[in-house]
This record gives structure tokens, sequence and C-alpha cells, in this order.
């Protein structure tokens, strides 16, 4: 490709982003009715829930430590979201939290 087709196809490429990224502040900016209300309250949390069982998927149950580090961690950081409300603290302290049971070896 020459230089003027890599260019003509990234200005291509970044009027398509900007209108996507438009598009929903354009034409949904009065009501957006019932399903979009209904997507926007629950596929955060179907997202969240796809997470968790893609992180669990490989674990094996039945050979030390049997997943403890992550159930730990998932009971750690439902806890504190339900508590305080706060996504990046409860996401930060499972984190560190499986972080430090991994690294230390504390759980084997």
């Amino acid at each position: 490709m020459t230089h003027a087709k890599i260019y003509i196809a990234i200005g291509i490429i970044g009027v398509i982003t900007f209108f996507t990224r438009l598009f929903p502040f354009v034409f949904l900016k009065k009501n957006p009715g019932p399903a979009i209300e209904f997507f926007e309250k629950n596929i955060p949390p179907m997202i969240m829930l796809i997470l968790v069982v893609y992180c669990l998927k490989e674990i094996n149950w039945v050979v030390v430590p049997f997943g403890i580090p992550e159930i730990l961690c998932i009971i750690l950081t439902s806890i504190l979201h339900i508590w305080k409300g706060n996504s990046i603290l409860s996401i930060f302290s499972g984190t560190i939290l499986y972080m430090l049971l991994i690294q230390s070896g504390i759980i084997i």
C-alpha cells in the first residue's frame, strides 16, 4: 500500500469511529425507551458475571489449593462492593488480595 492509501484508510476509520461514538448522544437524547433502559440497567452485571465465570473456568477444583484464593477474593470483592458501593475499592482490594495469596505462597 502507498502512503496515500494508508492515510485514507486511517481517515475513514477515524470518521467511522467518531460517528459510532456520536450516534447515541444525537439520536437517543430524548427518552431512550424501555429497551435501552433495560440494557442500561442489566448489561453491566451480566458482563461482570461472564467475566467471573471466565476467570474461574481454568481452576482445577480437586488439586491444591482447590480454588481457595479465587473464592476468598470473590467474597472480599462482593462484600466490599455491597458495603461501600465503590467499584474501584472492591476491584483493587480483590486483586491485591489475590496477588498476595498467590505470590506469598500462604495457600498452597
